[in-house]
């Protein structure tokens, strides 16, 4: 069903291919079909001029046949009368001995279609045979006496071979001898010429075939051709489009990393040092006023649950700044800050969290630093939200491939229909998804009814070399 849609709703890519294959396929087959046309009809010609020419060799041969018969003969007829039945006995006798290859042999009929001389079917000889016709209803007989009274002349029909017994082609020359009514002639079976010629006919068809397949081959390379040209082209563009996509990804994070940090200065510079001189400023009023003779214990305790609230709005806005921009991330790296993340989500949730690390001394670039802890924040508040969890684990190592960050929790689990539309699901999961891709990494998430555990692995090219960790921590100190 899915690649019926995909053929209805074909993508741009494949109107693409279509547009380029569709009139190569119809030009092919056009040409193929001209080809073949072109070839047959140049064939058959040829094929009947061959048989022309081998019929007319062998109408010649028959020439020559009858014409030595009547030149072995003549000085018997040209001597004898029309009642010479010892000369018609002589020349018949003459005739009959005449016989060659395997089913060469002279016939003689006379004019009222009496046979006098069949020496391969003596079956023949001594009765009428007027009105013979071949099974193809052609007549034979009467067309001999026809041409002999006309002098001589050719005739193509079938007749049983004497070495087979089976009906093949004739063709026979016959020549009259007007004095005796006496038709003569003999005929050579044209069986091979009609062999030849089918033959030369299937190896038309043959070549044709061949020419048919030869064809469909530089068709089928040229359309692999455009398509690998087409897959090339396409994985080529969908690249750069993934790079600059990758690009302006990059940018807008850099862009949230850079107002964020903006923000947190504020509310650290501005915002939180103005509530902490209020809060001085209550502080110093609370201490005369309980120094003096006006005290009103009233008044005091209102002032003091007010220095309460601005404490509290002091911490909340210290908290904001903090997840906005870490301080720590920058100064001492990702393992203290996903830790001091994990001590305040531990105390700010009253879940059980721990916490393990290997020493990274700091070897993870910027952009992989940034996108772990975000990725570890975003983890910890969907467990805060969603997962009844009672316990978390988080753990961030190095190794040999890379680095890599596992939290795990004994919550409730995520649905699957959310995890198999990770893409398209809440903004948090694609958050983590469009940060880990955007380092060439993994995200994989493994859920159940008795918890999740939500693992991020950036490869090894993003952990920086000695040298350069060096250099990063001296611009930090500067």
């Amino acid at each position: 069903m899915s690649w019926f849609r995909s053929l209805s709703s074909p993508s741009y890519a494949q109107k693409l291919f279509l547009l380029a294959t569709i009139p190569l396929v119809v030009a092919v087959a056009a040409i193929a079909i001209l080809v073949a046309h072109q070839s047959r009809a140049f064939a058959e010609r040829e094929i009947q001029a061959l048989e022309a020419q081998m019929l007319a060799a062998k109408k010649e041969e028959l020439r020559n046949y009858v014409t030595q018969a009547r030149n072995g003969f003549y000085f018997i007829y040209g001597l004898a009368s029309p009642e010479d039945e010892d000369a018609k006995r002589q020349v018949a006798q003459i005739l009959a001995a005449m016989i060659y290859g395997s089913d060469g042999f002279f016939f003689v009929y006379d004019y009222n279609g009496t046979n006098l001389v069949s020496p391969r079917q003596t079956e023949y000889i001594g009765r009428n045979w007027t009105g013979l016709s071949e099974s193809n209803g052609t007549p034979i007989v009467d067309k001999f006496i026809d041409l002999a009274r006309g002098g001589a002349g050719w005739h193509e029909f079938l007749w049983e071979k004497p070495s087979t017994g089976q009906e093949a082609e004739m063709v026979a020359y016959v020549l009259g001898l007007q004095d005796w009514q006496w038709a003569i002639g003999t005929g050579v079976f044209i069986d091979d010429v009609k062999a030849s010629v089918a033959a030369a006919r299937a190896d038309v068809e043959d070549r044709v075939r061949r020419t048919f397949y030869y064809i469909g081959v530089i068709t089928f390379a040229a359309l692999m051709l455009v398509f690998i040209s087409g897959m090339a082209l396409n994985i080529r563009e969908r690249r750069l489009a993934d790079a600059k996509l990758k690009q302006l990804t990059q940018r807008v994070f850099d862009a949230q990393e850079e107002e964020r940090g903006r923000v947190a200065r504020e509310l650290h510079d501005g915002i939180s040092q103005n509530l902490v001189g209020v809060r001085y400023a209550l502080d110093s009023a609370s201490r005369r006023l309980s120094q003096t003779d006006m005290r009103e214990d009233r008044g005091v305790a209102l002032l003091d649950r007010g220095i309460e609230h601005l404490s509290g709005a002091i911490q909340e806005v210290r908290r904001i700044s903090r997840d906005l921009r870490p301080g720590v991330l920058d100064d001492l790296g990702l393992g203290p800050a996903v830790k001091s993340l994990t001590e305040d989500f531990s105390a700010r949730t009253g879940i059980t969290a721990d916490f393990s690390t290997v020493v990274f001394r700091n070897r993870l670039d910027q952009e992989s630093k940034i996108a772990l802890y975000r990725i570890a924040q975003e983890a910890l508040t969907n467990i805060e939200r969603h997962s009844g969890a009672t316990r978390v684990s988080v753990d961030l190592r190095g190794h040999r491939t890379g680095a890599t960050l596992q939290i795990q929790d004994n919550g409730s689990g995520i649905a699957q229909s959310v995890l198999s539309e990770r893409g398209k699901g809440g903004l948090g999961l694609r958050n983590m998804q469009e940060r880990i891709d955007q380092l060439d990494g993994t995200l994989t998430i493994s859920s159940t009814r008795s918890g999740t555990l939500i693992e991020a692995r950036v490869p090894l090219s993003h952990l920086l070399p000695p040298e350069d960790v060096s250099d990063t921590n001296k611009k930090a100190a500067e």
